[in-house]
């Protein structure tokens, strides 16, 4: 797969909870910066970390708007929808970055407002 179409599996398996298939776009060794979990390292940990997705939210949807793909490097400006546990709702403008090798993703770093997510440590 090509970069773009790496992108474009990143949203179509989030947004069928398919996280085994989402995890498996990531290499062994890959880096997340994840604005609400943190800095997570090795495709293990964020299999396990990812495991908590399902009973984390009622509905979560994350929309693509734009790619942008330069080579090994690539960024997505989505919109996600989501109804937390607890059934209140969640509404962010989403950024991601991207470094793409070897028809996987090495790094992703993600940037949001981080208000609208307050809601999942209330429940």
């Amino acid at each position: 797969m090509d970069a773009r179409q790496i992108l474009q599996k990143y949203y179509e398996y989030a947004n069928a909870g398919d996280w085994d298939r989402w995890c498996d776009l990531f290499a062994d060794d890959q880096v997340m910066d994840e604005q609400l979990a943190g800095h997570i390292e090795g495709l293990e940990v964020l299999r396990s970390m990812m495991k908590g997705m399902g009973t984390m939210y009622r509905v979560f949807r994350n929309e693509p708007v734009h790619f942008l793909v330069d080579g090994e490097k690539a960024a997505a400006v989505s919109h996600l929808t989501a109804v937390s546990a607890s059934g209140e709702p969640i509404e962010a403008e989403v950024m991601n970055f991207f470094r793409i090798v070897d028809g996987k993703i090495a790094y992703m770093a993600n940037y949001h407002d981080t208000v609208p997510f307050q809601v999942l440590s209330q429940g």
